[in-house]
């Protein structure tokens, strides 16, 4: 990917901007619960993200990764102690428990929990309230509150290697709910290739290409995302994919805008960068205020900036931030 020395990289959008609602509203709410994408409805949000992972029977929940001793309150179940168990996922070895080891009733037995006590401790208040959501309630969230739904197939390559394969069942299911062409209110991002060109035969729902600023897809369809960027390997993502969503630091060197955005709208690619969360702890260091982790920075003005770049879209953990800079930037056009 090509730097740019002045914001002359800036592009216009494609698209209106979305606001997609990251794991729901999971700056205040704890993560991939129905009361996290509840007030993200309320905040404004396009657009609601659920992580999809399978369980033992198969059934497709909510959860960012099949490893839930972070997320729930599993560790506390003495029936479950000897579900613990070492995996090694997509080159990542770790001891946890798994959500494909659990049946969906078992996995409803626990209570969600807070990923990041540590920044968010006000969301801990929440710990034990709301159960693991299936993706069939989150379409019914979703149609009953006329929003869409931007999910996220984990570990696909890993999954159908267990006998748990994903995007099938995931099509279907969205099949079923009315939702399969390309004006549906839905778009299905991954980080592997291989999968969302096997989703891409079997429905023109919108697909999204997801890109990190280190690495390359797990099932090895690319020698790094890096390869993935350039001219030629954006117009081949735009063989199979609607749109591009990159680790947002891959639209800065520094202060300065890069020319992914505009590259990505050359080759037809929207752009939704991935994740905006209003935290000094994940903020640029021109955008946060103070020295503490955990204190909220200048997150609207990071969208802001962002938006500035002719963004498509933007997911944040903070969706009512996102509403109110999206605004406030459209009325300054």
């Amino acid at each position: 990917m090509t730097r740019s020395p002045s914001a002359s990289s800036a592009s216009k959008p494609l698209s209106a901007p979305i606001v997609i609602a990251h794991r729901g509203a999971s700056g205040s709410r704890p993560e991939h619960t129905l009361a996290a994408y509840e007030l993200a409805i309320d905040q404004g949000a396009d657009f609601i993200e659920p992580d999809l992972v399978p369980t033992r029977d198969d059934v497709l929940v909510a959860r960012h990764e099949n490893a839930i001793g972070g997320t729930t309150d599993v560790a506390a179940h003495p029936e479950f102690a000897d579900r613990r168990t070492t995996k090694t996922i997509d080159g990542t070895t770790l001891t946890d428990w798994f959500v494909e080891d659990f049946t969906l009733a078992e996995l409803k037995t626990l209570r969600a929990k807070e990923r990041l006590p540590q920044l968010r401790p006000g969301n801990t208040a929440y710990d034990g309230w709301f159960e693991v959501p299936t993706l069939a309630e989150i379409i019914a969230l979703a149609k009953r509150r006329h929003v869409g739904i931007y999910p996220e197939t984990k570990h696909p390559t890993y999954f159908a290697g267990i006998g748990h394969p994903t995007d099938v069942r995931l099509v279907e299911q969205l099949r079923a709910a009315g939702w399969d062409s390309a004006d549906a209110p839905v778009f299905i991002q991954s980080f592997e290739v291989k999968n969302l060109q096997r989703i891409h035969a079997l429905t023109t729902v919108r697909l999204i290409q997801l890109v990190a600023g280190q690495g390359g897809p797990a099932d090895g369809s690319a020698p790094s995302y890096a390869a993935m960027l350039t001219p030629a390997g954006l117009r081949q993502v735009a063989t199979y994919a609607y749109g591009l969503g990159p680790d947002k630091a891959q639209t800065w060197s520094g202060s300065t805008p890069t020319t992914l955005v505009a590259d990505a709208h050359a080759a037809g690619l929207r752009v939704h960068p991935w994740t905006y969360r209003a935290e000094n702890a994940f903020l640029p260091e021109r955008f946060r205020r103070g020295a503490d982790p955990a204190a909220h920075g200048d997150v609207a003005g990071e969208i802001a900036a962002a938006l500035g770049l002719g963004i498509d879209g933007f997911f944040t953990d903070y969706p009512l931030i996102g509403f109110d800079t999206r605004r406030a930037a459209k009325d300054h056009r």
